[in-house]
């Protein structure tokens, strides 16, 4: 493993950094916050257009950089220092990879290209709280997530030959309020041919309602959504364990953007806590003289170093065909959540008042443990893969 970056990837940093520096500052975050569709349409735009972020991993057939899960990860490392909410995890990381593996040259034709000019923006809907089990992060993706029966989520019948109505209700789908296209996971057939099953459905579909719900990280804006008798098109081919095999295969590179999103997270807490101590007197000099509070910050920097070498090793690793993103992600939200509790301590009194931007951090650690983790699961699963804890002979 080569642990140098190339020139292109410090360039993608680089410039990715300075946009971001002038166009999403703690007053410019706050702003996209409030807006309906909780993000910044002029700076998704910048992305798209300067950057080709949406198609930074997608091939250059449909238009895309070519560019490999790596690049994409140091890219949403850069959106994780300053919390940008954007379309970018729900578009790109969650959806595009799907339509690329699983969807038909028409639909692959069809959709691609206006991904990766940032011109259409999706979502994945999977039902309840089991996005992460799907993906096979903490449980194994049998399929019995996507509902059926009395399970709820959503199902799915066939309307003449290729129809097909969906009903039913999802919620915590990541911008699903605002979205252009979602995919919508299912479960159709009865007993005997029962599977799961994704939809094209447009986001201004006839029967659909969408309802932006109040998140703990706002910087993540989530909606409800509730199909009523809904028109969706197949994505691909009626197989249901191609579907499953797609979304497992896809858990591996959302864990490692999760990871080095937040790694950049935790850097830039750090990075703003020993600004602050630095600066902030009692007693006649600065706080951070104390070998209190140096003890402390060394322990969070160590913490920030491992997950940050951690979610680097994950982004290389997954190119080559070696799942590690699930124990990253967990090693760099236990960073986070360290980095942004000692963030808010050790500034004060303004470290827990709404104006001041620590709180944001600390949310962003938590939300995505309750929509990713938490952290305890997902290493169990890990070890369970790798049959950590069975009992093996040993024979001498």
């Amino acid at each position: 493993m080569d642990a140098s970056f190339t020139a292109e990837q410090d360039e993608i940093r680089r410039t990715l950094r300075e946009l971001l520096t002038r166009r999403c500052g703690p007053a410019e975050l706050r702003a996209a916050l409030d807006t309906p569709a909780g993000h910044d349409p002029v700076l998704w735009t910048a992305l798209a257009d300067r950057l080709g972020l949406p198609g930074l991993a997608l091939p250059e057939s449909y238009d895309g950089v070519g560019c490999t899960a790596t690049e994409l990860a140091l890219a949403c490392e850069e959106l994780g220092r300053c919390l940008a909410p954007s379309p970018l995890l729900a578009t790109a990381v969650l959806v595009a990879p799907l339509v690329l593996a699983l969807g038909t040259d028409a639909q692959r034709a069809r959709l691609l290209p206006r991904i990766a000019a940032g011109s259409l923006t999706a979502a994945l809907a999977v039902p309840g709280t089991a996005l992460t089990t799907a993906l096979t992060l903490t449980g194994d993706n049998g399929g019995e997530w996507a509902g059926g029966g009395r399970a709820g989520g959503v199902q799915a019948r066939r309307e003449g030959e290729a129809g097909w109505r969906l009903y039913g209700q999802v919620t915590q789908v990541l911008d699903g309020h605002s979205a252009d296209l979602l995919l919508v996971a299912a479960h159709a057939g009865g007993f005997a041919r029962s599977r799961t099953l994704l939809f094209l459905v447009a986001g201004d579909a006839d029967g659909i309602v969408r309802t932006r719900q109040t998140s703990l990280d706002a910087t993540r804006p989530q909606a409800r959504l509730e199909l009523r008798d809904v028109e969706g098109e197949l994505l691909g081919v009626d197989d249901g364990p191609a579907v499953l095999r797609g979304l497992s295969a896809l858990g591996d590179t959302v864990a490692v953007v999760l990871a080095a999103e937040a790694v950049g997270a935790a850097d830039r807490v750090l990075e703003l806590t020993v600004q602050h101590v630095g600066q902030r007197e009692q007693f006649g000099r600065a706080i951070g003289s104390f070998q209190a509070v140096k003890h402390r910050l060394a322990d969070v920097y160590v913490q920030v170093q491992a997950a940050k070498s951690a979610a680097y090793y994950a982004a290389w690793a997954t190119v080559h065909g070696e799942r590690v993103g699930a124990l990253a992600l967990a090693q760099a939200l236990e960073a986070l959540r360290a980095a942004a509790a000692e963030g808010i301590q050790l500034h004060g009194g303004i470290g827990f008042t709404w104006e001041h931007q620590a709180h944001l951090y600390f949310k962003r650690s938590a939300g995505d443990e309750l929509l990713f983790g938490p952290v305890h699961r997902l290493r169990a699963y890990a070890a369970e893969g790798a049959r950590l804890f069975e009992n093996r002979e040993v024979t001498v």
